[in-house]
């Protein structure tokens, strides 16, 4: 079978088996379209919106907390300690005076900064190895497979906390520890869509009209084996919140009296029967980012499919 013979449909970024330049260009305007197409498909999901809303909420806050608010975290008001929520502090204020809401609001930065942190360790450092092993094969696929069998043998918050008790506290040994944690899934979902890809028509079509493997692996393979593993990078984000916040909550992350998801929860569990809402609205917060994640990468893999 040659390219010429190949006549079947072309894949999401594959139009001719020995690209050029025109070639560059069609690729790219036929992922345009369908990523034109996902986003039609999505304004038509009112659950899918307001996930999103919070999830565009939860980074505007992360990177402009004051936007959203006038107060100063740190700044202590003990005649206003452990006041209920009002329309003054939406949240209340906690044991120190200290408004909750804006306590919550720049806690985003320190939750979302280790969260992208360990997605990004896990998604470029498991689809490295998931694709070398899917790519490549044989003993290689067999070496890496192992070792990823071993770190699933783990579960994630156990190795997670295994790590950062080996390398410290705070917010980047926390990342670089929920990174490592969910790496496993990253690299098994991206060797099995190489498999996949790997053994299509145009594929082969591509090798037989002189394409080297670089050019196939490059071109054809990464395109199209990597929406899933974008899927799956979306539904661990929320993961990685909990974990981080998980962790948190135990005592290895920010120090006081930086404000993190998880160090607010745990600071107001001696609270829990005169105040509450000092646990309550950071927990909230957590399951809201983790459920809108959650709700957006599921429609996300049915819309890609």
């Amino acid at each position: 079978m040659t390219a010429q013979d190949y006549t079947g449909p072309a894949p999401l970024g594959i139009v001719h088996a020995r690209p050029d330049r025109d070639d560059d260009v069609t690729i790219r305007s036929a992922r345009l379209r369908r990523w034109r197409e996902v986003a039609r498909l999505s304004r038509n999901r009112p659950g899918f919106l307001l996930a999103l809303a919070f999830i565009l909420f939860v980074l505007v806050a992360a990177i402009a907390p004051a936007w959203l608010t006038q107060f100063d975290p740190y700044a202590t008001a003990p005649l206003q300690k452990l006041k209920s929520p009002s329309l003054v502090h939406f949240f209340g204020t906690d044991e120190l005076g200290r408004d909750l809401y804006t306590r919550v609001i720049y806690g985003a930065s320190l939750s979302v900064q280790a969260a992208v942190l360990a997605v990004a360790i896990a998604f470029f450092g498991g689809s490295a190895l998931g694709l070398f092993a899917g790519f490549f094969g044989g003993r290689t696929d067999s070496v890496i497979m192992r070792l990823i069998d071993v770190l699933l043998a783990l579960p994630s918050l156990l190795l997670a906390l295994s790590i950062v008790t080996a390398i410290g506290f705070g917010t980047i040994p926390v990342a670089i520890a929920v990174g490592f944690g969910i790496l496993p899934g990253f690299a098994r979902t991206m060797r099995a869509e190489v498999l996949r890809v790997k053994t299509l028509p145009y594929v082969e079509a591509a090798r037989l009209g002189g394409a080297g493997w670089f050019a196939v692996l490059k071109n054809h393979i990464l395109p199209n084996a990597s929406g899933a593993v974008l899927v799956l990078a979306t539904l661990d984000f929320g993961v990685a919140i909990l974990v981080a916040s998980g962790l948190s909550f135990l005592g290895f992350g920010a120090a006081p009296p930086l404000a993190e998801w998880g160090t607010l929860i745990a600071n107001g569990r001696k609270f829990l029967m005169t105040a509450p809402w000092l646990s309550l609205v950071p927990g909230l917060f957590v399951a809201l980012a983790v459920f809108s994640l959650n709700h957006i990468s599921r429609t996300l893999e049915e819309i890609w499919r």
